[in-house]
Parts: C-alpha cells; sequence; structure tokens
C-alpha cells in the first residue's frame, strides 16, 4: 500500500504539475529566464546540447547568440529542427521545451546584426550605443539563431506524484 501525504505536510510543496499553456503564457514564463539547453542534432542523428543564454522576443522567436565555427551553429544550419528547455533559477523548479525551426545569420549580415540587437534588448534592455555595439559584434563574427517554436510541452515542475498526495 502506497502511503498517502497530507497537504499540511511541508513535502507538499514539492509535488510535480504539468501546465499547458498557450503562446502568450508560454512567453510570460520564459520571459526572464536565460539559462537554456540548446539541442541541435549531429551529423550522425545524435543529439548534440549547448548550455546557452537566450532571449524570448514578445512575438515568441527564441533567440541565440553564438559564433559561425560554433557546433550548434554549424548543427543548426545543416538541419533547422532544433529543441530547447527553459529552466528557472532552481534545479527543481518549473520548466518547459519549446521545439521550433531555427535559422542562422552570420555578422556582417544586417538580419544578423539586428538578431544580436533584439538579443540584447532581451536580456537587457537599451545599449547606450548601439553602433558601438554592432561593431563590437561584426568584429566578434557573431552570429544569432533564431528559433521560430512549432510546439511546446506544458510548463512542467518535478516532484512528487499528486496521486500520493490525500484529497
Amino acid at each position: 500500500m502506497v502511503q498517502k501525504i497530507s497537504r499540511d505536510d511541508p513535502r507538499a510543496n514539492h509535488m510535480s504539475s504539468d501546465t499547458q499553456v498557450g503562446k502568450a503564457e508560454l512567453i510570460e514564463f520564459v520571459t526572464g529566464k536565460n539559462r537554456w539547453v540548446l539541442s541541435t542534432t549531429r551529423a550522425d542523428g545524435r543529439p548534440q546540447m549547448s548550455m546557452v543564454t537566450g532571449a524570448i522576443t514578445p512575438d515568441g522567436h527564441l533567440l541565440v547568440s553564438s559564433y559561425p565555427s560554433r557546433v550548434k551553429t554549424r548543427n543548426a544550419k545543416r538541419n533547422p529542427l532544433v529543441s530547447v528547455a527553459v529552466m528557472g533559477d532552481e534545479f527543481n523548479g518549473a520548466w518547459v521545451q519549446i521545439d521550433g525551426e531555427a535559422t542562422v545569420a552570420d555578422m556582417p549580415a544586417p538580419d544578423a546584426a539586428e538578431g544580436l540587437v533584439e538579443y540584447f534588448r532581451c536580456i537587457r534592455g537599451e545599449h547606450p550605443d548601439w553602433d558601438e555595439y554592432r561593431q563590437a559584434m561584426a568584429d566578434q563574427g557573431k552570429s544569432i539563431i533564431r528559433i521560430v517554436p512549432t510546439r511546446w510541452s506544458p510548463i512542467s515542475k518535478g516532484g512528487f506524484p499528486p496521486s500520493l498526495f490525500e484529497d
């Protein structure tokens, strides 16, 4: 017999949950959470995961700054089907997986520069000198990976299954 946990028990704060959300709620959840795991596909078909700093735009696009030589960038150019896990500040906190299609733009292309500006704005706000920022991104030879979400999981939180709690 499985022992039930009282809702008054301190462990009740650690009940797992899955919350289905629409696009607006997804954007709200992801905004300000910049610690992500980006999953691309290697040439042999196996996943390649990268810890990245990412940003979500007001219209729900995901942005990751990178370099053309990085494996994640090369993989996304070859196979645009990618996934991102977005986590909060705590390992046991809520998280979501977002699947989407990536496009990559490399500096000095204008869409790369504007994507990198958008990335910066979403994370840090306004820059004191956008021309200087664009030049720095060009000097560093940066890339921007833009992901258009095609689907996402429920917002999930790990913990004890709800079935272990008393009603």
